[in-house]
């Protein structure tokens, strides 16, 4: 861990007490994965530390402290999903490869933070505004770099005028949120995870161009 860490109440921790922190996140981490959000205490992140709450209140005021703390930290990873448009064509095979990679790193970036997008998720929807806000710093950075992308293809042409370039992505989004929320459920519809991306990879390559893609 990089940069000033501090403490509760203000102090700089030094290397050890980051490494501390960090464990107890870690550890935090792995409890959301199997344990509903609210039965989680700090007695038992502490403990699977192998330290004590004592040291934990040193570092969070309580385990929703140190969630918003791991969602912030997943939150900064997300906002490099911007890279899988950024510079990409979405012209002829090119641009159903954009779609295809698109699909894969959104549906792999939710799987790898399962436990804490299931906590972020239940925060927004109750009214939390600091878990909505994180939940929209995520999709924005997709959100935003296919409204441009939207854009500019309508300045060359290349998408119908009446198309709203913000409704169409924020469109897209929410669908990719939605699936990637739900894979497992996919499951029980009998779908397979190498069915789904293609044909997910499909309605964002039409939504985003207007045509079907040239494979």
């Amino acid at each position: 861990m990089t940069g000033q860490v501090r403490t509760v109440d203000g102090r700089v921790a030094g290397r050890r007490g980051q490494a501390t922190r960090q464990k107890l996140l870690d550890c935090l981490s792995e409890m959301l994965s199997s344990s509903p959000y609210r039965d989680v205490k700090v007695i038992d992140v502490a403990r699977k530390a192998g330290t004590s709450p004592a040291t934990f209140y040193q570092y969070f005021p309580d385990v929703e402290g140190a969630v918003l703390e791991i969602a912030e930290q997943m939150a900064a990873e997300g906002a490099e999903l911007t890279q899988l448009l950024d510079g990409r064509s979405w012209v002829g095979k090119a641009g159903w490869q954009t779609s295809q990679d698109l699909v894969d790193g959104f549906l792999d970036f939710w799987r790898k933070n399962d436990a804490i997008l299931r906590v972020v998720d239940l925060g927004a929807a109750e009214g939390d505004k600091r878990f909505y806000k994180i939940r929209m710093k995520i999709l924005n950075s997709v959100n935003n770099s296919l409204t441009e992308t939207v854009k500019e293809l309508q300045s060359k042409g290349k998408v119908d005028k009446d198309v709203s370039p913000a409704a169409m992505a924020g469109s897209l989004v929410a669908m990719l949120a939605a699936v990637a929320s739900h894979q497992r459920g996919f499951q029980t519809w009998g779908v397979k995870q190498a069915e789904l991306k293609p044909n997910l990879a499909m309605l964002v390559h039409l939504g985003v161009t207007g045509k079907k893609p040239t494979k």
